[in-house]
């Protein structure tokens, strides 16, 4: 049982009765029973928490950092009317807004309570329980349940690099419609017939169509669309560093900024028409996303990465390359994500990249820290010195292992992580370009 603030106030009047009108034992029980007999009438009078049914979808989805109100459904099945208060409980990252709501419910009436939710950063929030407080129709006193609505939350990824795939498509588009054009009688996907002229390889003549045509026709080609890209995601430790600083707006991990460039790329690639894999993968597999491809595929990413966080442990490259390998059985476009620092290129990279490199072609991805390239020409007093010798040893590890990598036949992309989406984006148009996917 709950009592509110008016039996308070009742029992402040009552104590008044007694001290100025019946200032006895007698008043004080006739106070007392008076008391006791609202409380009973009012719990006797309270609609029954069991009568009320709640419902809600048990998943919605909205972007990291935008609003959503999620609804709940609240139906009186009962044959008394229902009032009191109802709390939506949510975690604290989901920074829940209108959440208090007061009931008031006659019978066989269902109503829809909204509360809005903005959650700051991707990834799964489950509902807490639903608490209600039902009060009698006098307001003295009533009860307080908890209920269990189940419900979750998920926060895609914000993709912030939407705007430029719009721009990078169109590129991409106006780059293929060049190479059919230039490039007629080459590639491996059919395009189209038409009439032998002196010079065409007698080997292009198609004589199943000549036999119906009044002209001799040869066959043209265009370069094979459906390729085959794979992208890894290092999941590991190394994935876990924060990069442009510690807010939400203006910096995250590395494994945000991979996520960012991972679904420009996977977005342009299906707009291309080529067939995407994604993997993430530390010690094990995390997620991966196959068979997917066209306007579906960048939905099924965002939702494959949504719950995506660092693992604080040492990823295993050579399981990364034995998934791979199970995986990509053709030759393929393998971008891997991760970090460049001299452990990770020696110890991890450089004994597995040869073999991948044998069998696909391979880019590496790396995203570097704004604040460690201000860090190393801000020098304006003696700590900055060395705060400055340090960022330009980091610079100069990363550098050792960019031309560690290239040497051994591995193209690499390194960027800021606001820049890192478009120069990914960019290196695919130039394989694209010059016919090397």
């Amino acid at each position: 049982m709950v009592v509110t603030g008016r039996l308070a106030a009742a029992a402040v009047l009552a104590a008044l009765f007694v001290t100025l009108v019946l200032p006895s034992w007698l008043g004080v029980l006739v106070a007392t029973l008076a008391l006791a007999a609202l409380i009973g009438l009012d719990l006797l009078l309270l609609g029954s928490p069991g009568a009320l049914e709640l419902s809600r979808e048990p998943l919605t989805s909205v972007r990291a950092g935008r609003s959503i109100d999620v609804e709940l459904a609240v139906l009186n099945g009962g044959a008394r009317p229902v009032r009191g208060t109802l709390w939506d409980d949510w975690p604290p990252s989901a920074h829940a807004r209108h959440r208090t709501h007061p009931l008031h419910l006659p019978p066989n009436t269902r109503i829809r309570l909204r509360t809005e939710l903005t959650p700051a950063y991707h990834g799964d929030r489950v509902a807490g329980p639903v608490t209600l407080r039902l009060l009698g129709p006098l307001g003295l006193a009533g009860r307080q349940v908890r209920r269990e609505v189940p419900a979750r939350l998920r926060a895609l990824p914000p993709f912030r690099s939407e705007p430029l795939l719009a721009s990078k498509v169109k590129q991409l588009q106006q780059l293929e419609g060049r190479n059919t054009t230039t490039i007629r009688g080459q590639g491996t996907e059919f395009d189209s017939f038409r009439e032998y002229v002196a010079g065409d390889d007698v080997r292009t003549i198609d004589w199943r169509a000549t036999a119906r045509a009044n002209d001799v026709l040869v066959r043209t080609w265009r370069p094979e669309r459906n390729r085959h890209v794979v992208m890894l995601l290092d999941t590991g430790r190394v994935s876990a560093g924060r990069i442009g600083g510690t807010d939400s707006a203006g910096g995250g991990t590395r494994l945000d900024a991979a996520i960012e460039a991972a679904l420009l790329l996977g977005g342009l690639a299906a707009a291309g028409g080529d067939s995407v894999d994604l993997l993430a993968y530390d010690r094990r597999l995390r997620t991966e996303v196959r068979g997917v491809g066209g306007k579906r595929l960048q939905l099924k990413l965002m939702h494959a990465l949504a719950g995506l966080t660092p693992e604080l442990a040492d990823t295993d490259y050579r399981g990364m390359l034995r998934a791979t390998l199970q995986r990509a059985r053709r030759r393929s476009l393998v971008v891997w994500f991760t970090h460049l620092d001299a452990a990770t290129v020696q110890e991890g990279l450089r004994p597995v990249l040869p073999v991948l490199a044998e069998r696909h072609r391979v880019l590496v991805v790396s995203v570097t820290d704004p604040e460690v390239a201000a860090a190393a020409v801000h020098r304006t007093g003696l700590t900055d010195l060395y705060t400055a010798a340090a960022a330009e040893n980091v610079i100069a590890e990363e550098a050792v292992a960019r031309e560690t990598l290239r040497r051994a036949g591995v193209r690499v992309i390194t960027a800021p992580p606001d820049l890192l989406p478009g120069a990914l984006a960019d290196e695919y148009l130039e394989l694209k370009r010059t016919g090397a996917l």
